[in-house]
């Protein structure tokens, strides 16, 4: 099937490597997973994903939502800051409602003491290669700092969050923090019945070692006697999808710069944010080096340099590859850029346009 670009591709078979590893994991360790919507969110395969997951977490009331009716199974309802709207309406849905302050869990707590109910711990450690996602950075909103604040509030709580990993695929510093986390909220745990590490742990990654993963896990959840749950968001959906584009025009400024018709800004917004370049599937050692660009009218919206085989023309197809995370999440209608269509490649090899994008949806996002 041909599509026009720009889209992003979704591939259940690779998607599915990834799937199995957590079921893996689970089986391993007991250790349950539920998907961080904050990073994926596309719904049209959540019917594989749920095959593999047990539930959903959520950043916002819409996320609860979209994880209680499209994913189904555990919905867990996380925000930094809930509304009393929000409180009402994650109620009536969620299975475990988590605050990130005692403030939030006191000012609504008689309205939702029926339901599971967990606190978000700042640990005062974590594994993140940029301050800008480091959950315990200086300053940091982020989850209850207060050892004893939390001690006083164990009996109207069920379990405790920690999420304080960022692309980890480090075992040993994983195991180092977990051993912390062990020593630090060990004799709280014991008085509790689940605790989240979150997310940020890169455990799909080639050759992580998955059985010391999981038996440190297992370890881990005996010794506290608590269900561990898993937030993967990245982990779950790395490398099974493609940003496809085709060049639209070719210019030279003391080097090659090929124009494709998507945009940085508007389409892989993460590179921007974190001044990454995309990646691409290939080795770059070509000889037709090239600086691969947006159409916006943002200077640095650069996807980055690269070396092909072969001359860019106009027309050429570039495919960026890991596109999966924080992407179709992020998009935005910047420059009224044609958005994506999303595609789906699904496991029997045919590929199904789930959703095209227009005018009045770009209308419709406006007032």
């Amino acid at each position: 099937m041909k599509i026009t670009t720009p889209y992003y591709l979704i591939d259940e078979n690779k998607l599915l490597r990834n799937l199995k590893i957590i079921q893996k994991v689970r089986e391993l360790s007991g250790a349950k997973s539920v998907l961080a919507l904050k990073c994926f969110s596309t719904w049209s395969v959540f019917e594989l994903m749920s095959q593999y997951m047990d539930g959903t977490t959520s950043s916002s009331l819409y996320e609860a939502r979209l994880g209680y009716e499209r994913f189904g199974k555990e919905t867990h309802a996380f925000c930094v800051g809930y509304s009393h709207d929000d409180i009402k309406a994650v109620a009536q849905i969620a299975d475990k409602i988590i605050f990130n302050s005692v403030s939030q869990l006191d000012y609504f707590f008689d309205e939702v003491k029926s339901t599971k109910l967990g606190l978000r711990v700042n640990p005062g450690i974590s594994y993140s290669h940029f301050d800008l996602a480091d959950p315990v950075r200086k300053y940091s909103r982020l989850g209850v700092t207060d050892r004893h604040l939390l001690e006083n509030n164990l009996a109207r709580i069920s379990g405790l969050m920690f999420h304080y990993n960022c692309e980890n695929d480090d075992f040993n510093a994983f195991s180092q923090q977990l051993d912390y986390i062990g020593e630090t909220y060990g004799d709280m745990l014991k008085q509790l019945q689940w605790v989240s590490l979150g997310g940020g742990l890169y455990f799909t990654k080639e050759d992580y070692p998955i059985e010391k993963f999981s038996q440190k896990l297992a370890d881990f959840s005996n010794k506290y006697d608590v269900q561990i749950y898993l937030e993967p968001g990245e982990a779950a959906i790395t490398g099974c999808a493609e940003l496809v584009t085709s060049v639209v025009d070719l210019v030279y400024n003391e080097m090659d710069i090929a124009i494709v018709d998507a945009s940085v800004e508007g389409h892989m917004l993460d590179l921007l944010i974190y001044r990454l370049s995309a990646k691409m599937d290939f080795a770059a050692s070509g000889q037709y080096k090239y600086m691969v660009t947006g159409r916006s009218c943002l200077a640095g919206d650069v996807f980055g340099t690269f070396s092909f085989n072969e001359k860019l023309a106009i027309g050429s197809e570039i495919r960026f590859v890991d596109a999966a995370g924080y992407t179709m999440v992020k998009k935005n209608w910047f420059n009224g850029l044609q958005m994506p269509t999303i595609a789906v490649r699904r496991l029997n090899g045919t590929t199904e346009i789930i959703r095209k994008f227009g005018y009045t949806d770009f209308i419709n996002n406006l007032s």
